[in-house]
């Protein structure tokens, strides 16, 4: 592919907007950057606190914990931290430097400032609205398709900000995903010049692998990461482990950064920590490493586009994708390898539901994981999934549309059934 071609350069800018660090589970932090940005619209520290939040947005906030706020879990505890210390324009670093002294205020806090929390009917299914109230003013910050994507900011009743909604449709200057295709990524990975990417793979490297190890040496959640080490030493069962640890620590308070992957530290420590394990394991050179990487985050980003950011799909199944053939291609494989890796992959562990962040996440991560390297193993061995078994149709990029279709459309309404069991009192 020919650099400065308009493919090319799309192709960067989806991975430098993509591939960019957060601090805790995305979601959490994006209601802390929502309250944040309302305090800072209000110009005071909030003394009540309303939250209209999308169902999704409720799923993957409700059990697990923010960091920076002594363990809680939970709307109020993302609100409230980033309503009475978050810093508004850190983006989705909004709470990663907390001082020490309002982390110990954030009890009281809780206790003395009503939070309200009320579910948002909205055609995004990432939707959130913060009304902070200080004596007779008030803001309101609404965020909507993006984690980021300010909407709406009113002070007392007075339009500071106004975009579009939907998605992407106020962001000047979006990239074009429909440019994504599997045949143009690995062109892309095989011809990139490094030098345009290796700032962004090296950070991607060096955080994820951080909270992995963190992952491994602390004690988080379920402690997947260090469960199957204890079943094995090899390379397939490390590569599962680092991503499964990475996931321990994320969802369990680490306060160490992630770089995502299609809005989700989760999918990003999928796409990368394996292929980074079976560079190691193979003594492939930094090159090698950073053209895999290319390949895994670029098709869990094309395999996620259909999808959308959050559904009741596990994203860690397109990633566990991404990584399998980021190593169909770090062990030499090419445009066919990685195709039919993608398609033996998603044939097989399509329909994990997604049920919220929480612990069990890196259980999910690593058999997507395990899947993914098994998708690219039985192509190896003369194996694949033709068109016709089940979802799999002639094509990878017909397959790719049609897993996303179940995903988007077909898993709509258990998304729906999900979200009514996880917030009915018991």
């Amino acid at each position: 592919m020919e650099r400065g071609s308009i493919v090319y350069e799309t192709y960067l800018k989806i991975l430098r907007r993509e591939l960019v660090c957060a601090m805790g589970c995305t979601e959490p932090i994006a209601l802390a950057f929502c309250a944040a940005s309302a305090r800072a619209a209000l110009g005071a520290v909030p003394d009540r606190i309303v939250v209209e939040a999308s169902g999704n947005i409720i799923k993957n906030v409700k059990s697990v914990v923010v960091p920076n706020t002594g363990g809680r879990r939970g709307m109020a505890a993302a609100a409230a931290v980033g309503a009475l210390g978050g810093d508004e324009k850190a983006g989705l670093e909004v709470i990663s430097r907390i001082p020490a002294g309002t982390k110990e205020k954030l009890g009281e806090y809780l206790e003395r400032t009503p939070i309200e929390i009320r579910p948002l009917v909205s055609e995004n299914l990432l939707d959130m609205i913060v009304t902070v109230y200080r004596g007779e003013d008030h803001a309101r910050v609404r965020i909507a398709g993006e984690h980021t994507n300010i909407v709406l900011i009113e002070r007392n009743g007075e339009t500071l900000l106004k975009k579009d909604p939907r998605g992407d449709a106020g962001e000047e200057d979006a990239p074009d995903y429909s440019l994504l295709t599997v045949e143009g990524i690995c062109d892309f990975a095989s011809s990139c010049d490094l030098d345009d990417v290796r700032e962004i793979l090296d950070r991607q490297i060096e955080c994820n692998s951080a909270i992995a190890e963190d992952g491994l040496r602390s004690d988080y959640g379920a402690n997947i990461g260090k469960v199957l080490l204890k079943t094995g030493s090899d390379l397939k069962t490390r590569a599962k482990a680092y991503a499964a640890a990475g996931s321990d620590a994320r969802m369990n308070g680490s306060e160490l950064p992630v770089v995502i992957c299609s809005g989700s530290g989760n999918q990003g420590l999928t796409v990368s920590l394996p292929v980074l394990v079976y560079a190691r394991g193979m003594n492939a050179d930094r090159e090698q490493l950073y053209r895999a990487l290319l390949i895994s985050n670029l098709i869990t980003l094309h395999a996620k586009t259909g999808i959308g950011r959050l559904s009741a799909y596990c994203g860690a199944v397109s990633a566990g994708a991404g990584a399998g053939a980021g190593i169909a291609y770090l062990c030499g494989g090419g445009l066919r390898e990685v195709a039919h890796t993608i398609v033996n992959t998603l044939a097989i562990s399509s329909g994990i539901v997604c049920d919220g962040a929480k612990s069990s996440c890196a259980a999910k991560i690593a058999t997507a994981v395990e899947t993914g390297i098994f998708g690219y193993e039985m192509f190896k061995n003369g194996q694949q999934f033709y068109g016709g078994d089940g979802l799999v149709v002639k094509g990878v990029e017909n397959s790719i549309a049609n897993f996303s279709r179940l995903a988007r459309v077909g898993m709509r309404s258990t998304d729906e059934e999900i979200i009514l069991m996880m917030t009915e009192q018991p």
